[in-house]
């Protein structure tokens, strides 16, 4: 990597080595996959989807023919808008295809941790911190005190209440 000295910044290095190892067009494939819907706008980015990015060009896919010739004539406007993105020439055409656009569903959000087990004892929780205890990250401790303190303890049966010993 020509010019990086011993101060260069993450960001430039791992460019190099994507350039490196060719990786560069692909990474901006997924990139522009990503942010699609806010780099084309709403009613483009809802009706079209780009599948790849091969040989300077990009394959996008077009929910119909109608989306197809509308496009065509936008070629020039996308292609300058997705080329300043990536911030280099990238791109020297876009092949439109009339395909299945796939689902852009958002992503559910996470849920919150459920609360501890109440019916766990003083005895079952002594032991719970004496297992989380020898745990060092303090993330992972309270994960493992979150899953474990929810798992259900095994009901003991005395003996005189067992089905086996029923007179």
């Amino acid at each position: 990597m020509a010019g990086s000295g011993p101060f260069a910044s993450f960001g430039t290095i791992l460019s190099g080595l994507a350039k490196q190892l060719g990786l560069e067009t692909r990474l901006v494939e997924v990139r522009i996959q990503q942010e699609w819907r806010s780099l084309v706008g709403e009613p483009i980015g809802s009706h079209t989807w780009p599948a790849q990015i091969r040989f300077h060009k990009l394959y996008l896919l077009v929910e119909n023919s109608v989306w197809l010739q509308q496009l065509t004539f936008l070629k020039p406007a996308l292609l300058a808008k997705i080329n300043a993105e990536a911030g280099s020439e990238l791109l020297t055409d876009i092949v439109l295809r009339v395909g299945e656009i796939p689902s852009q569903k958002p992503e559910p959000a996470p849920t919150a941790p459920t609360p501890l087990n109440p019916a766990a004892s003083d005895k079952e929780l002594a032991e719970l911190a004496s297992y989380a205890a020898a745990i060092q990250d303090p993330g992972i401790r309270q994960r493992f005190t979150e899953v474990i303190s929810n798992y259900p303890s095994p009901i003991q049966v005395p003996p005189e209440e067992h089905p086996s010993h029923a007179p």
